[in-house]
């Protein structure tokens, strides 16, 4: 069964991982992802270990589902190819700078009267309405400025930056979705629309959802002091894994139900009477003493045993687990998570599955990672070029 995507196609100009975790989305739903590279290709080609040039691991992790086109977009010859693919296409996904593009004639504007229907997508490092519009962007200046670090200083007493490309990511997210409505109205209005998904305001959206907290409520009068952002059960100093006899353990109890029968596995069903911890407004303001009690009885047994008491109890709990086993969660090898594909010119690769199910119209993975340029001239034949 095809995707829900099939018969869509994608030009994607972007590079480094906001822009390619978007399209491997939208090319595992069925798109035809045509990735548009410059001569020296997407500069991930060269990051993490590879077994031939230009194939480096980070680009194999979000570029499966796509073909590769070498295009010069600074030459002549290679702009007007690049419009003779766009006038054929549905979505045109770029994270190139305004200004290069309106030298290319590749902006919104050159192409909106010749393409009409092109969802045309921008991926900003900032929205075109304020002043930092334009500026460079990348995932650790987008942690600083959106508040990721301040509340990792906040929760843990360092200013650091999330061990993982979190902004890029998250703001992928947003893309595919972005680009998934705009496909959705275009359907039924049969017009396209410029697109722009800015990674700042993303992902400060992002982080306020929680972390607007009490800051929703904007003073009545003068004298009213202005709430501090932050969700303050997750800023807990104590909001941690916890330690057991062997290792550590996430337990969380959100409903009061939850917690009174948490308090009974540990042993302690008299804090269930206790108004410091009879109710979730009081959880909140006495949470550094609720877990000191909840740390010192978790360390008498095994995490496995914890484990086992919890589930039985149906309180949400789990041992703390390494990357490198994940491989081994049984709950994954179960689902067949992980697949271990063969490349053309890599060998064997290991992939994850598609996490997204759909019952009609599932998504695939039918084609691996390209080598650099490895379809231009399939691609140029189809649009009619030699």
């Amino acid at each position: 069964m095809a995707g829900p995507l099939a018969g869509i196609r994608v030009i994607d100009a972007t590079n480094f991982l906001f822009g390619p975790i978007a399209t491997q989305m939208l090319g595992d739903m069925g798109a035809d992802v045509i990735k548009v590279e410059p001569p020296g290709g997407d500069p991930t080609r060269g990051v993490g270990k590879t077994r031939t040039p230009l194939m480096g691991s980070m680009f194999l992790n979000v570029n499966r589902n796509k073909r590769s086109v070498v295009l010069d977009l600074k030459s002549h010859e290679g702009s007007e190819v690049m419009r003779r693919l766009l006038s054929e296409a549905d979505v045109f996904v770029h994270n190139i700078r305004a200004t290069a593009l309106r030298k290319l004639s590749l902006d919104y504007a050159s192409l909106k009267a010749d393409c009409p229907s092109l969802i045309y997508a921008a991926a900003h490092g900032f929205g075109p309405h304020g002043r930092y519009f334009g500026r460079p962007a990348y995932d650790d200046v987008i942690q600083a400025l959106s508040g990721l670090t301040d509340l990792n200083e906040r929760a843990n007493g360092k200013a650091s930056y999330v061990p993982m490309l979190m902004a890029d990511k998250i703001c992928g997210l947003f893309l595919a979705y972005a680009i998934s409505s705009a496909l959705f109205h275009r359907e039924k209005t049969g017009k396209g629309q410029q697109v722009q998904v800015p990674m700042f305001e993303s992902m400060v959206a992002f982080n306020l959802m929680d972390h607007l907290a009490d800051g929703v409520f904007v003073p009545e009068n003068a004298t009213e002091e202005t709430a501090s952002f932050g969700y303050p059960r997750v800023l807990s100093l104590s909001h941690r894994p916890l330690p057991t006899a062997d290792g550590f353990i996430c337990v969380i109890a959100n409903t009061d139900a939850q917690w009174r029968r948490l308090f009974d596995v540990i042993g302690h069903d008299e804090l269930a009477e206790d108004e410091r911890y009879a109710s979730i407004a009081n959880r909140m303001i006495h949470i550094d003493s609720l877990y000191e009690v909840m740390e010192g009885a978790l360390r008498t047994r095994n995490t496995d045993e914890w484990v086992t008491l919890f589930e039985a109890a149906d309180v949400p709990a789990a041992p703390v687990q390494s990357l490198n086993n994940l491989r081994q969660d049984p709950h994954l090898s179960d689902a067949g998570f992980f697949r271990t594909v063969a490349h053309d010119s890599e060998g064997s690769l290991l992939t994850t599955d598609i996490p997204i199910e759909m019952s009609d119209s599932p998504g695939s993975i039918v084609k691996l990672p390209p080598r650099l340029g490895q379809h231009t001239e399939e691609v140029l034949r189809e649009i009619g070029l030699g």
